[in-house]
């Protein structure tokens, strides 16, 4: 296959023809390079890393469950260095191209994933989401994307890093395909009903002007779709809160996910990687602690707000995506703004779906909504459902 958008590792063919029949029989996939795939090293995004490890001896649950429903994989897509980033740019294997705004980056980690697609190299694509790496490219390429409820579908065989925060999440580049790969991936149910959509000022206000002016415009159309439209505040206490204890307690979790092999290894990182890991590993158990008593009141807070049929609708992301030669500095900016309205679905383990409903001066804006604990089949079947619409 030509690559053209560089979604795909380099040097690498990885090909696996699904299974000739099937709901997803005909349909081409992309599989982040986190996932395992027989016969192949999963690279991680990091040479060291794929130094290190022998070739999988079996497929990973998503990838298999894919390839058994008649999808055939295509490559193995770009992630992230070790999947630690949000923006999609990679120092070893590239930046993948981002065709709905080609001056910027496509996001990450699973940036890779959301090219192929974007570009129309696959029809769907894995993803990872821990800190928001399927959302926020769904939202920078214009995807549908889902982070799924927490545990929902298998990671196994699926190279993690924060292990109460890691889910298995996919795009795919219309709503009828979403729900496709849904039916095969996910648990059945869910679906249940919908009778207020909740808006909260004080996310909206944490959103770029642009970003904050394609949402009131998606809101208007959306709203009268889908439920009763209720202001709410979210964080009482700010949301500036709810990320640090996230930021944390992630941070913690990947320091000890990759610690003993830095410690064999003396891996090579680019900078940022390397200062983010260093700083993952200072961390201490007590610092975390006081983390996880908000992470459970941050939880009981949302469980009892949707109340099992209300949906909370905001931007996917705050900002929209930057240049693709910024700084190391503004990456940084962007990366911290980006987390501020990912930590919610990353501390409450609720179902997020990123839709592509709306755009500023033609770069996409996703448009989410999180649904309450299982409700994962109810987010694809409205996405279907706004999709038929919206945007006929």
């Amino acid at each position: 296959m030509r690559d053209e958008a560089g979604a795909f590792v380099p040097q690498t063919d990885v090909r696996v023809a699904g299974a000739a029949e099937g709901p997803l029989a005909g349909l081409r996939f992309a599989a982040k390079d986190l996932f395992d795939v027989a016969g192949h090293v999963t690279g991680a995004g990091n040479p060291t890393w794929a130094a290190t490890h022998a070739p999988a001896t079996a497929h990973a649950w998503a990838v298999q469950r894919l390839l058994d429903a008649g999808a055939s994989l295509v490559g193995k897509a770009i992630t992230d260095e070790i999947s630690l980033g949000l923006l999609g740019i990679n120092r070893f294997d590239g930046t993948p191209f981002n065709p709905r705004a080609p001056d910027r980056v496509p996001g990450g980690s699973s940036s890779g994933s959301a090219s192929a697609v974007a570009c129309g190299l696959a029809d769907i694509a894995l993803g990872t989401d821990s800190g928001g790496s399927v959302r926020t490219p769904a939202s920078f390429c214009g995807l549908y994307g889902l982070r799924p409820t927490h545990g929902a579908i298998s990671v196994e065989g699926m190279v993690t890093q924060s292990p109460s925060f890691d889910t298995a999440g996919f795009f795919a580049a219309d709503a009828a395909t979403f729900e496709r790969v849904g039916e095969v991936l996910l648990p059945p149910g869910g679906t249940g009903r919908t009778d207020q959509l909740l808006v909260a000022s004080d996310l909206v206000a944490l959103c770029d002007e642009p970003v904050q002016a394609a949402f009131h415009g998606a809101l208007t159309q959306l709203a009268p779709r889908v439920a009763e439209l209720h202001a709410v505040t979210l964080a009482p206490e700010g949301l500036a809160l709810w990320c640090a204890h996230q930021q944390r307690q992630q941070c913690f979790e990947f320091g000890r996910t990759f610690a003993p092999w830095v410690a064999q290894h003396n891996p090579v990182f680019s900078y940022d990687v390397a200062q983010t890991l260093l700083q993952a590993q200072a961390l201490q158990e007590d610092e975390v602690a006081p983390s996880r008593l908000v992470r459970a009141a941050v939880r009981e807070r949302l469980d009892e707000l949707l109340g099992g049929h209300r949906l909370l609708c905001l931007p996917t992301v705050p900002i929209l995506p930057i240049r693709r030669d910024a700084t190391l500095p503004e990456m940084q900016q962007a990366v911290g703004r980006i987390l501020q309205l990912t930590c919610i679905a990353g501390l409450t383990g609720l179902p997020q779906v990123s839709l592509p409903l709306a755009h500023s001066q033609g770069i996409p804006v996703g448009i989410s909504l999180i649904g309450p604990r299982g409700s994962d089949q109810l987010l694809l079947s409205l996405a279907r459902e706004l999709e038929r619409t919206m945007l006929r």
